[in-house]
């Protein structure tokens, strides 16, 4: 008598996906994004975004206990690396604070408008203000807060009290996250040309006269190609 045929291990497909080279995981990402963005979160099932990924549903909650956890990956996905960045400039004291402000609000643009979709279009859902993403926020204001820490060491910036220098930090953060409706209303606008402006713009937020704009523009770049 035969023996009776193995069980095949692992987690099955549920369609064929075009070959991407991605994780699982990482697909589930990526079919998410495209679908919140796209169709609407609210209206977007985890056995939608199971099936654009490829996989059965079940398997989908492997990695990810809902739409939830999928949501808020997605959004510290968006400000993690920006963090990382900022981070690392708020500590590079040899530069002029005015410079690593302009790397920071240019690469920060160049990460929102990077990628295929526009997640920071997420950021406006209602669900978002929940408790469920707190990291989120969390990250974020951490951001913010090196915004206004690099912009306090600004000439313009330290002579700001503090009401003010709150304010204009707003207006800075602010500012680079008007990329996200720019790119709303234009998908097609070139990334690069608007992070550099948006980082000219925010250096004259601050205060920087136009024609010293380019001598600190010049630095930034440098200090983005070393990091």
């Amino acid at each position: 008598m035969s023996p009776p045929p193995s069980r095949r291990v692992g987690r099955p497909r549920a369609q064929t996906r075009p070959t991407s080279g991605l994780e699982p995981r990482e697909e589930v990402l990526a079919a998410a994004a495209e679908l919140f963005t796209t169709g609407g979160y609210t209206a977007t099932s985890t056995r939608a975004v199971a099936e654009r990924a490829g996989l059965r549903q079940a398997s989908l909650y492997h990695w990810f206990a809902g739409k939830e956890e999928i949501l808020a990956t997605l959004l510290e996905g968006t400000v993690r690396p920006s963090l990382d960045i900022a981070q690392g400039l708020v500590a590079r004291a040899g530069a002029s604070p005015e410079a690593r402000l302009w790397a920071l609000c240019r690469s920060d643009v160049a990460l929102l408008c990077g990628g295929p979709h526009n997640l920071g279009e997420l950021y406006l859902l209602p669900e978002v203000r929940l408790e469920r993403f707190a990291e989120f926020h969390r990250v974020r204001d951490q951001l913010k807060s090196a915004y206004g820490e690099l912009l306090a060491a600004t000439g313009p910036g330290a002579a700001l009290g503090a009401a003010d220098l709150s304010c204009r930090t707003d207006l800075l953060f602010g500012l680079t996250e008007s990329v996200i409706l720019i790119r709303r209303a234009d998908p097609g606008r070139d990334a690069q040309a608007l992070a550099e402006a948006t980082a000219d713009a925010a250096l004259r937020v601050v205060g920087v006269e136009p024609q010293q704009l380019a001598r600190f523009a010049d630095e930034g770049r440098g200090l983005l190609g070393r990091a």
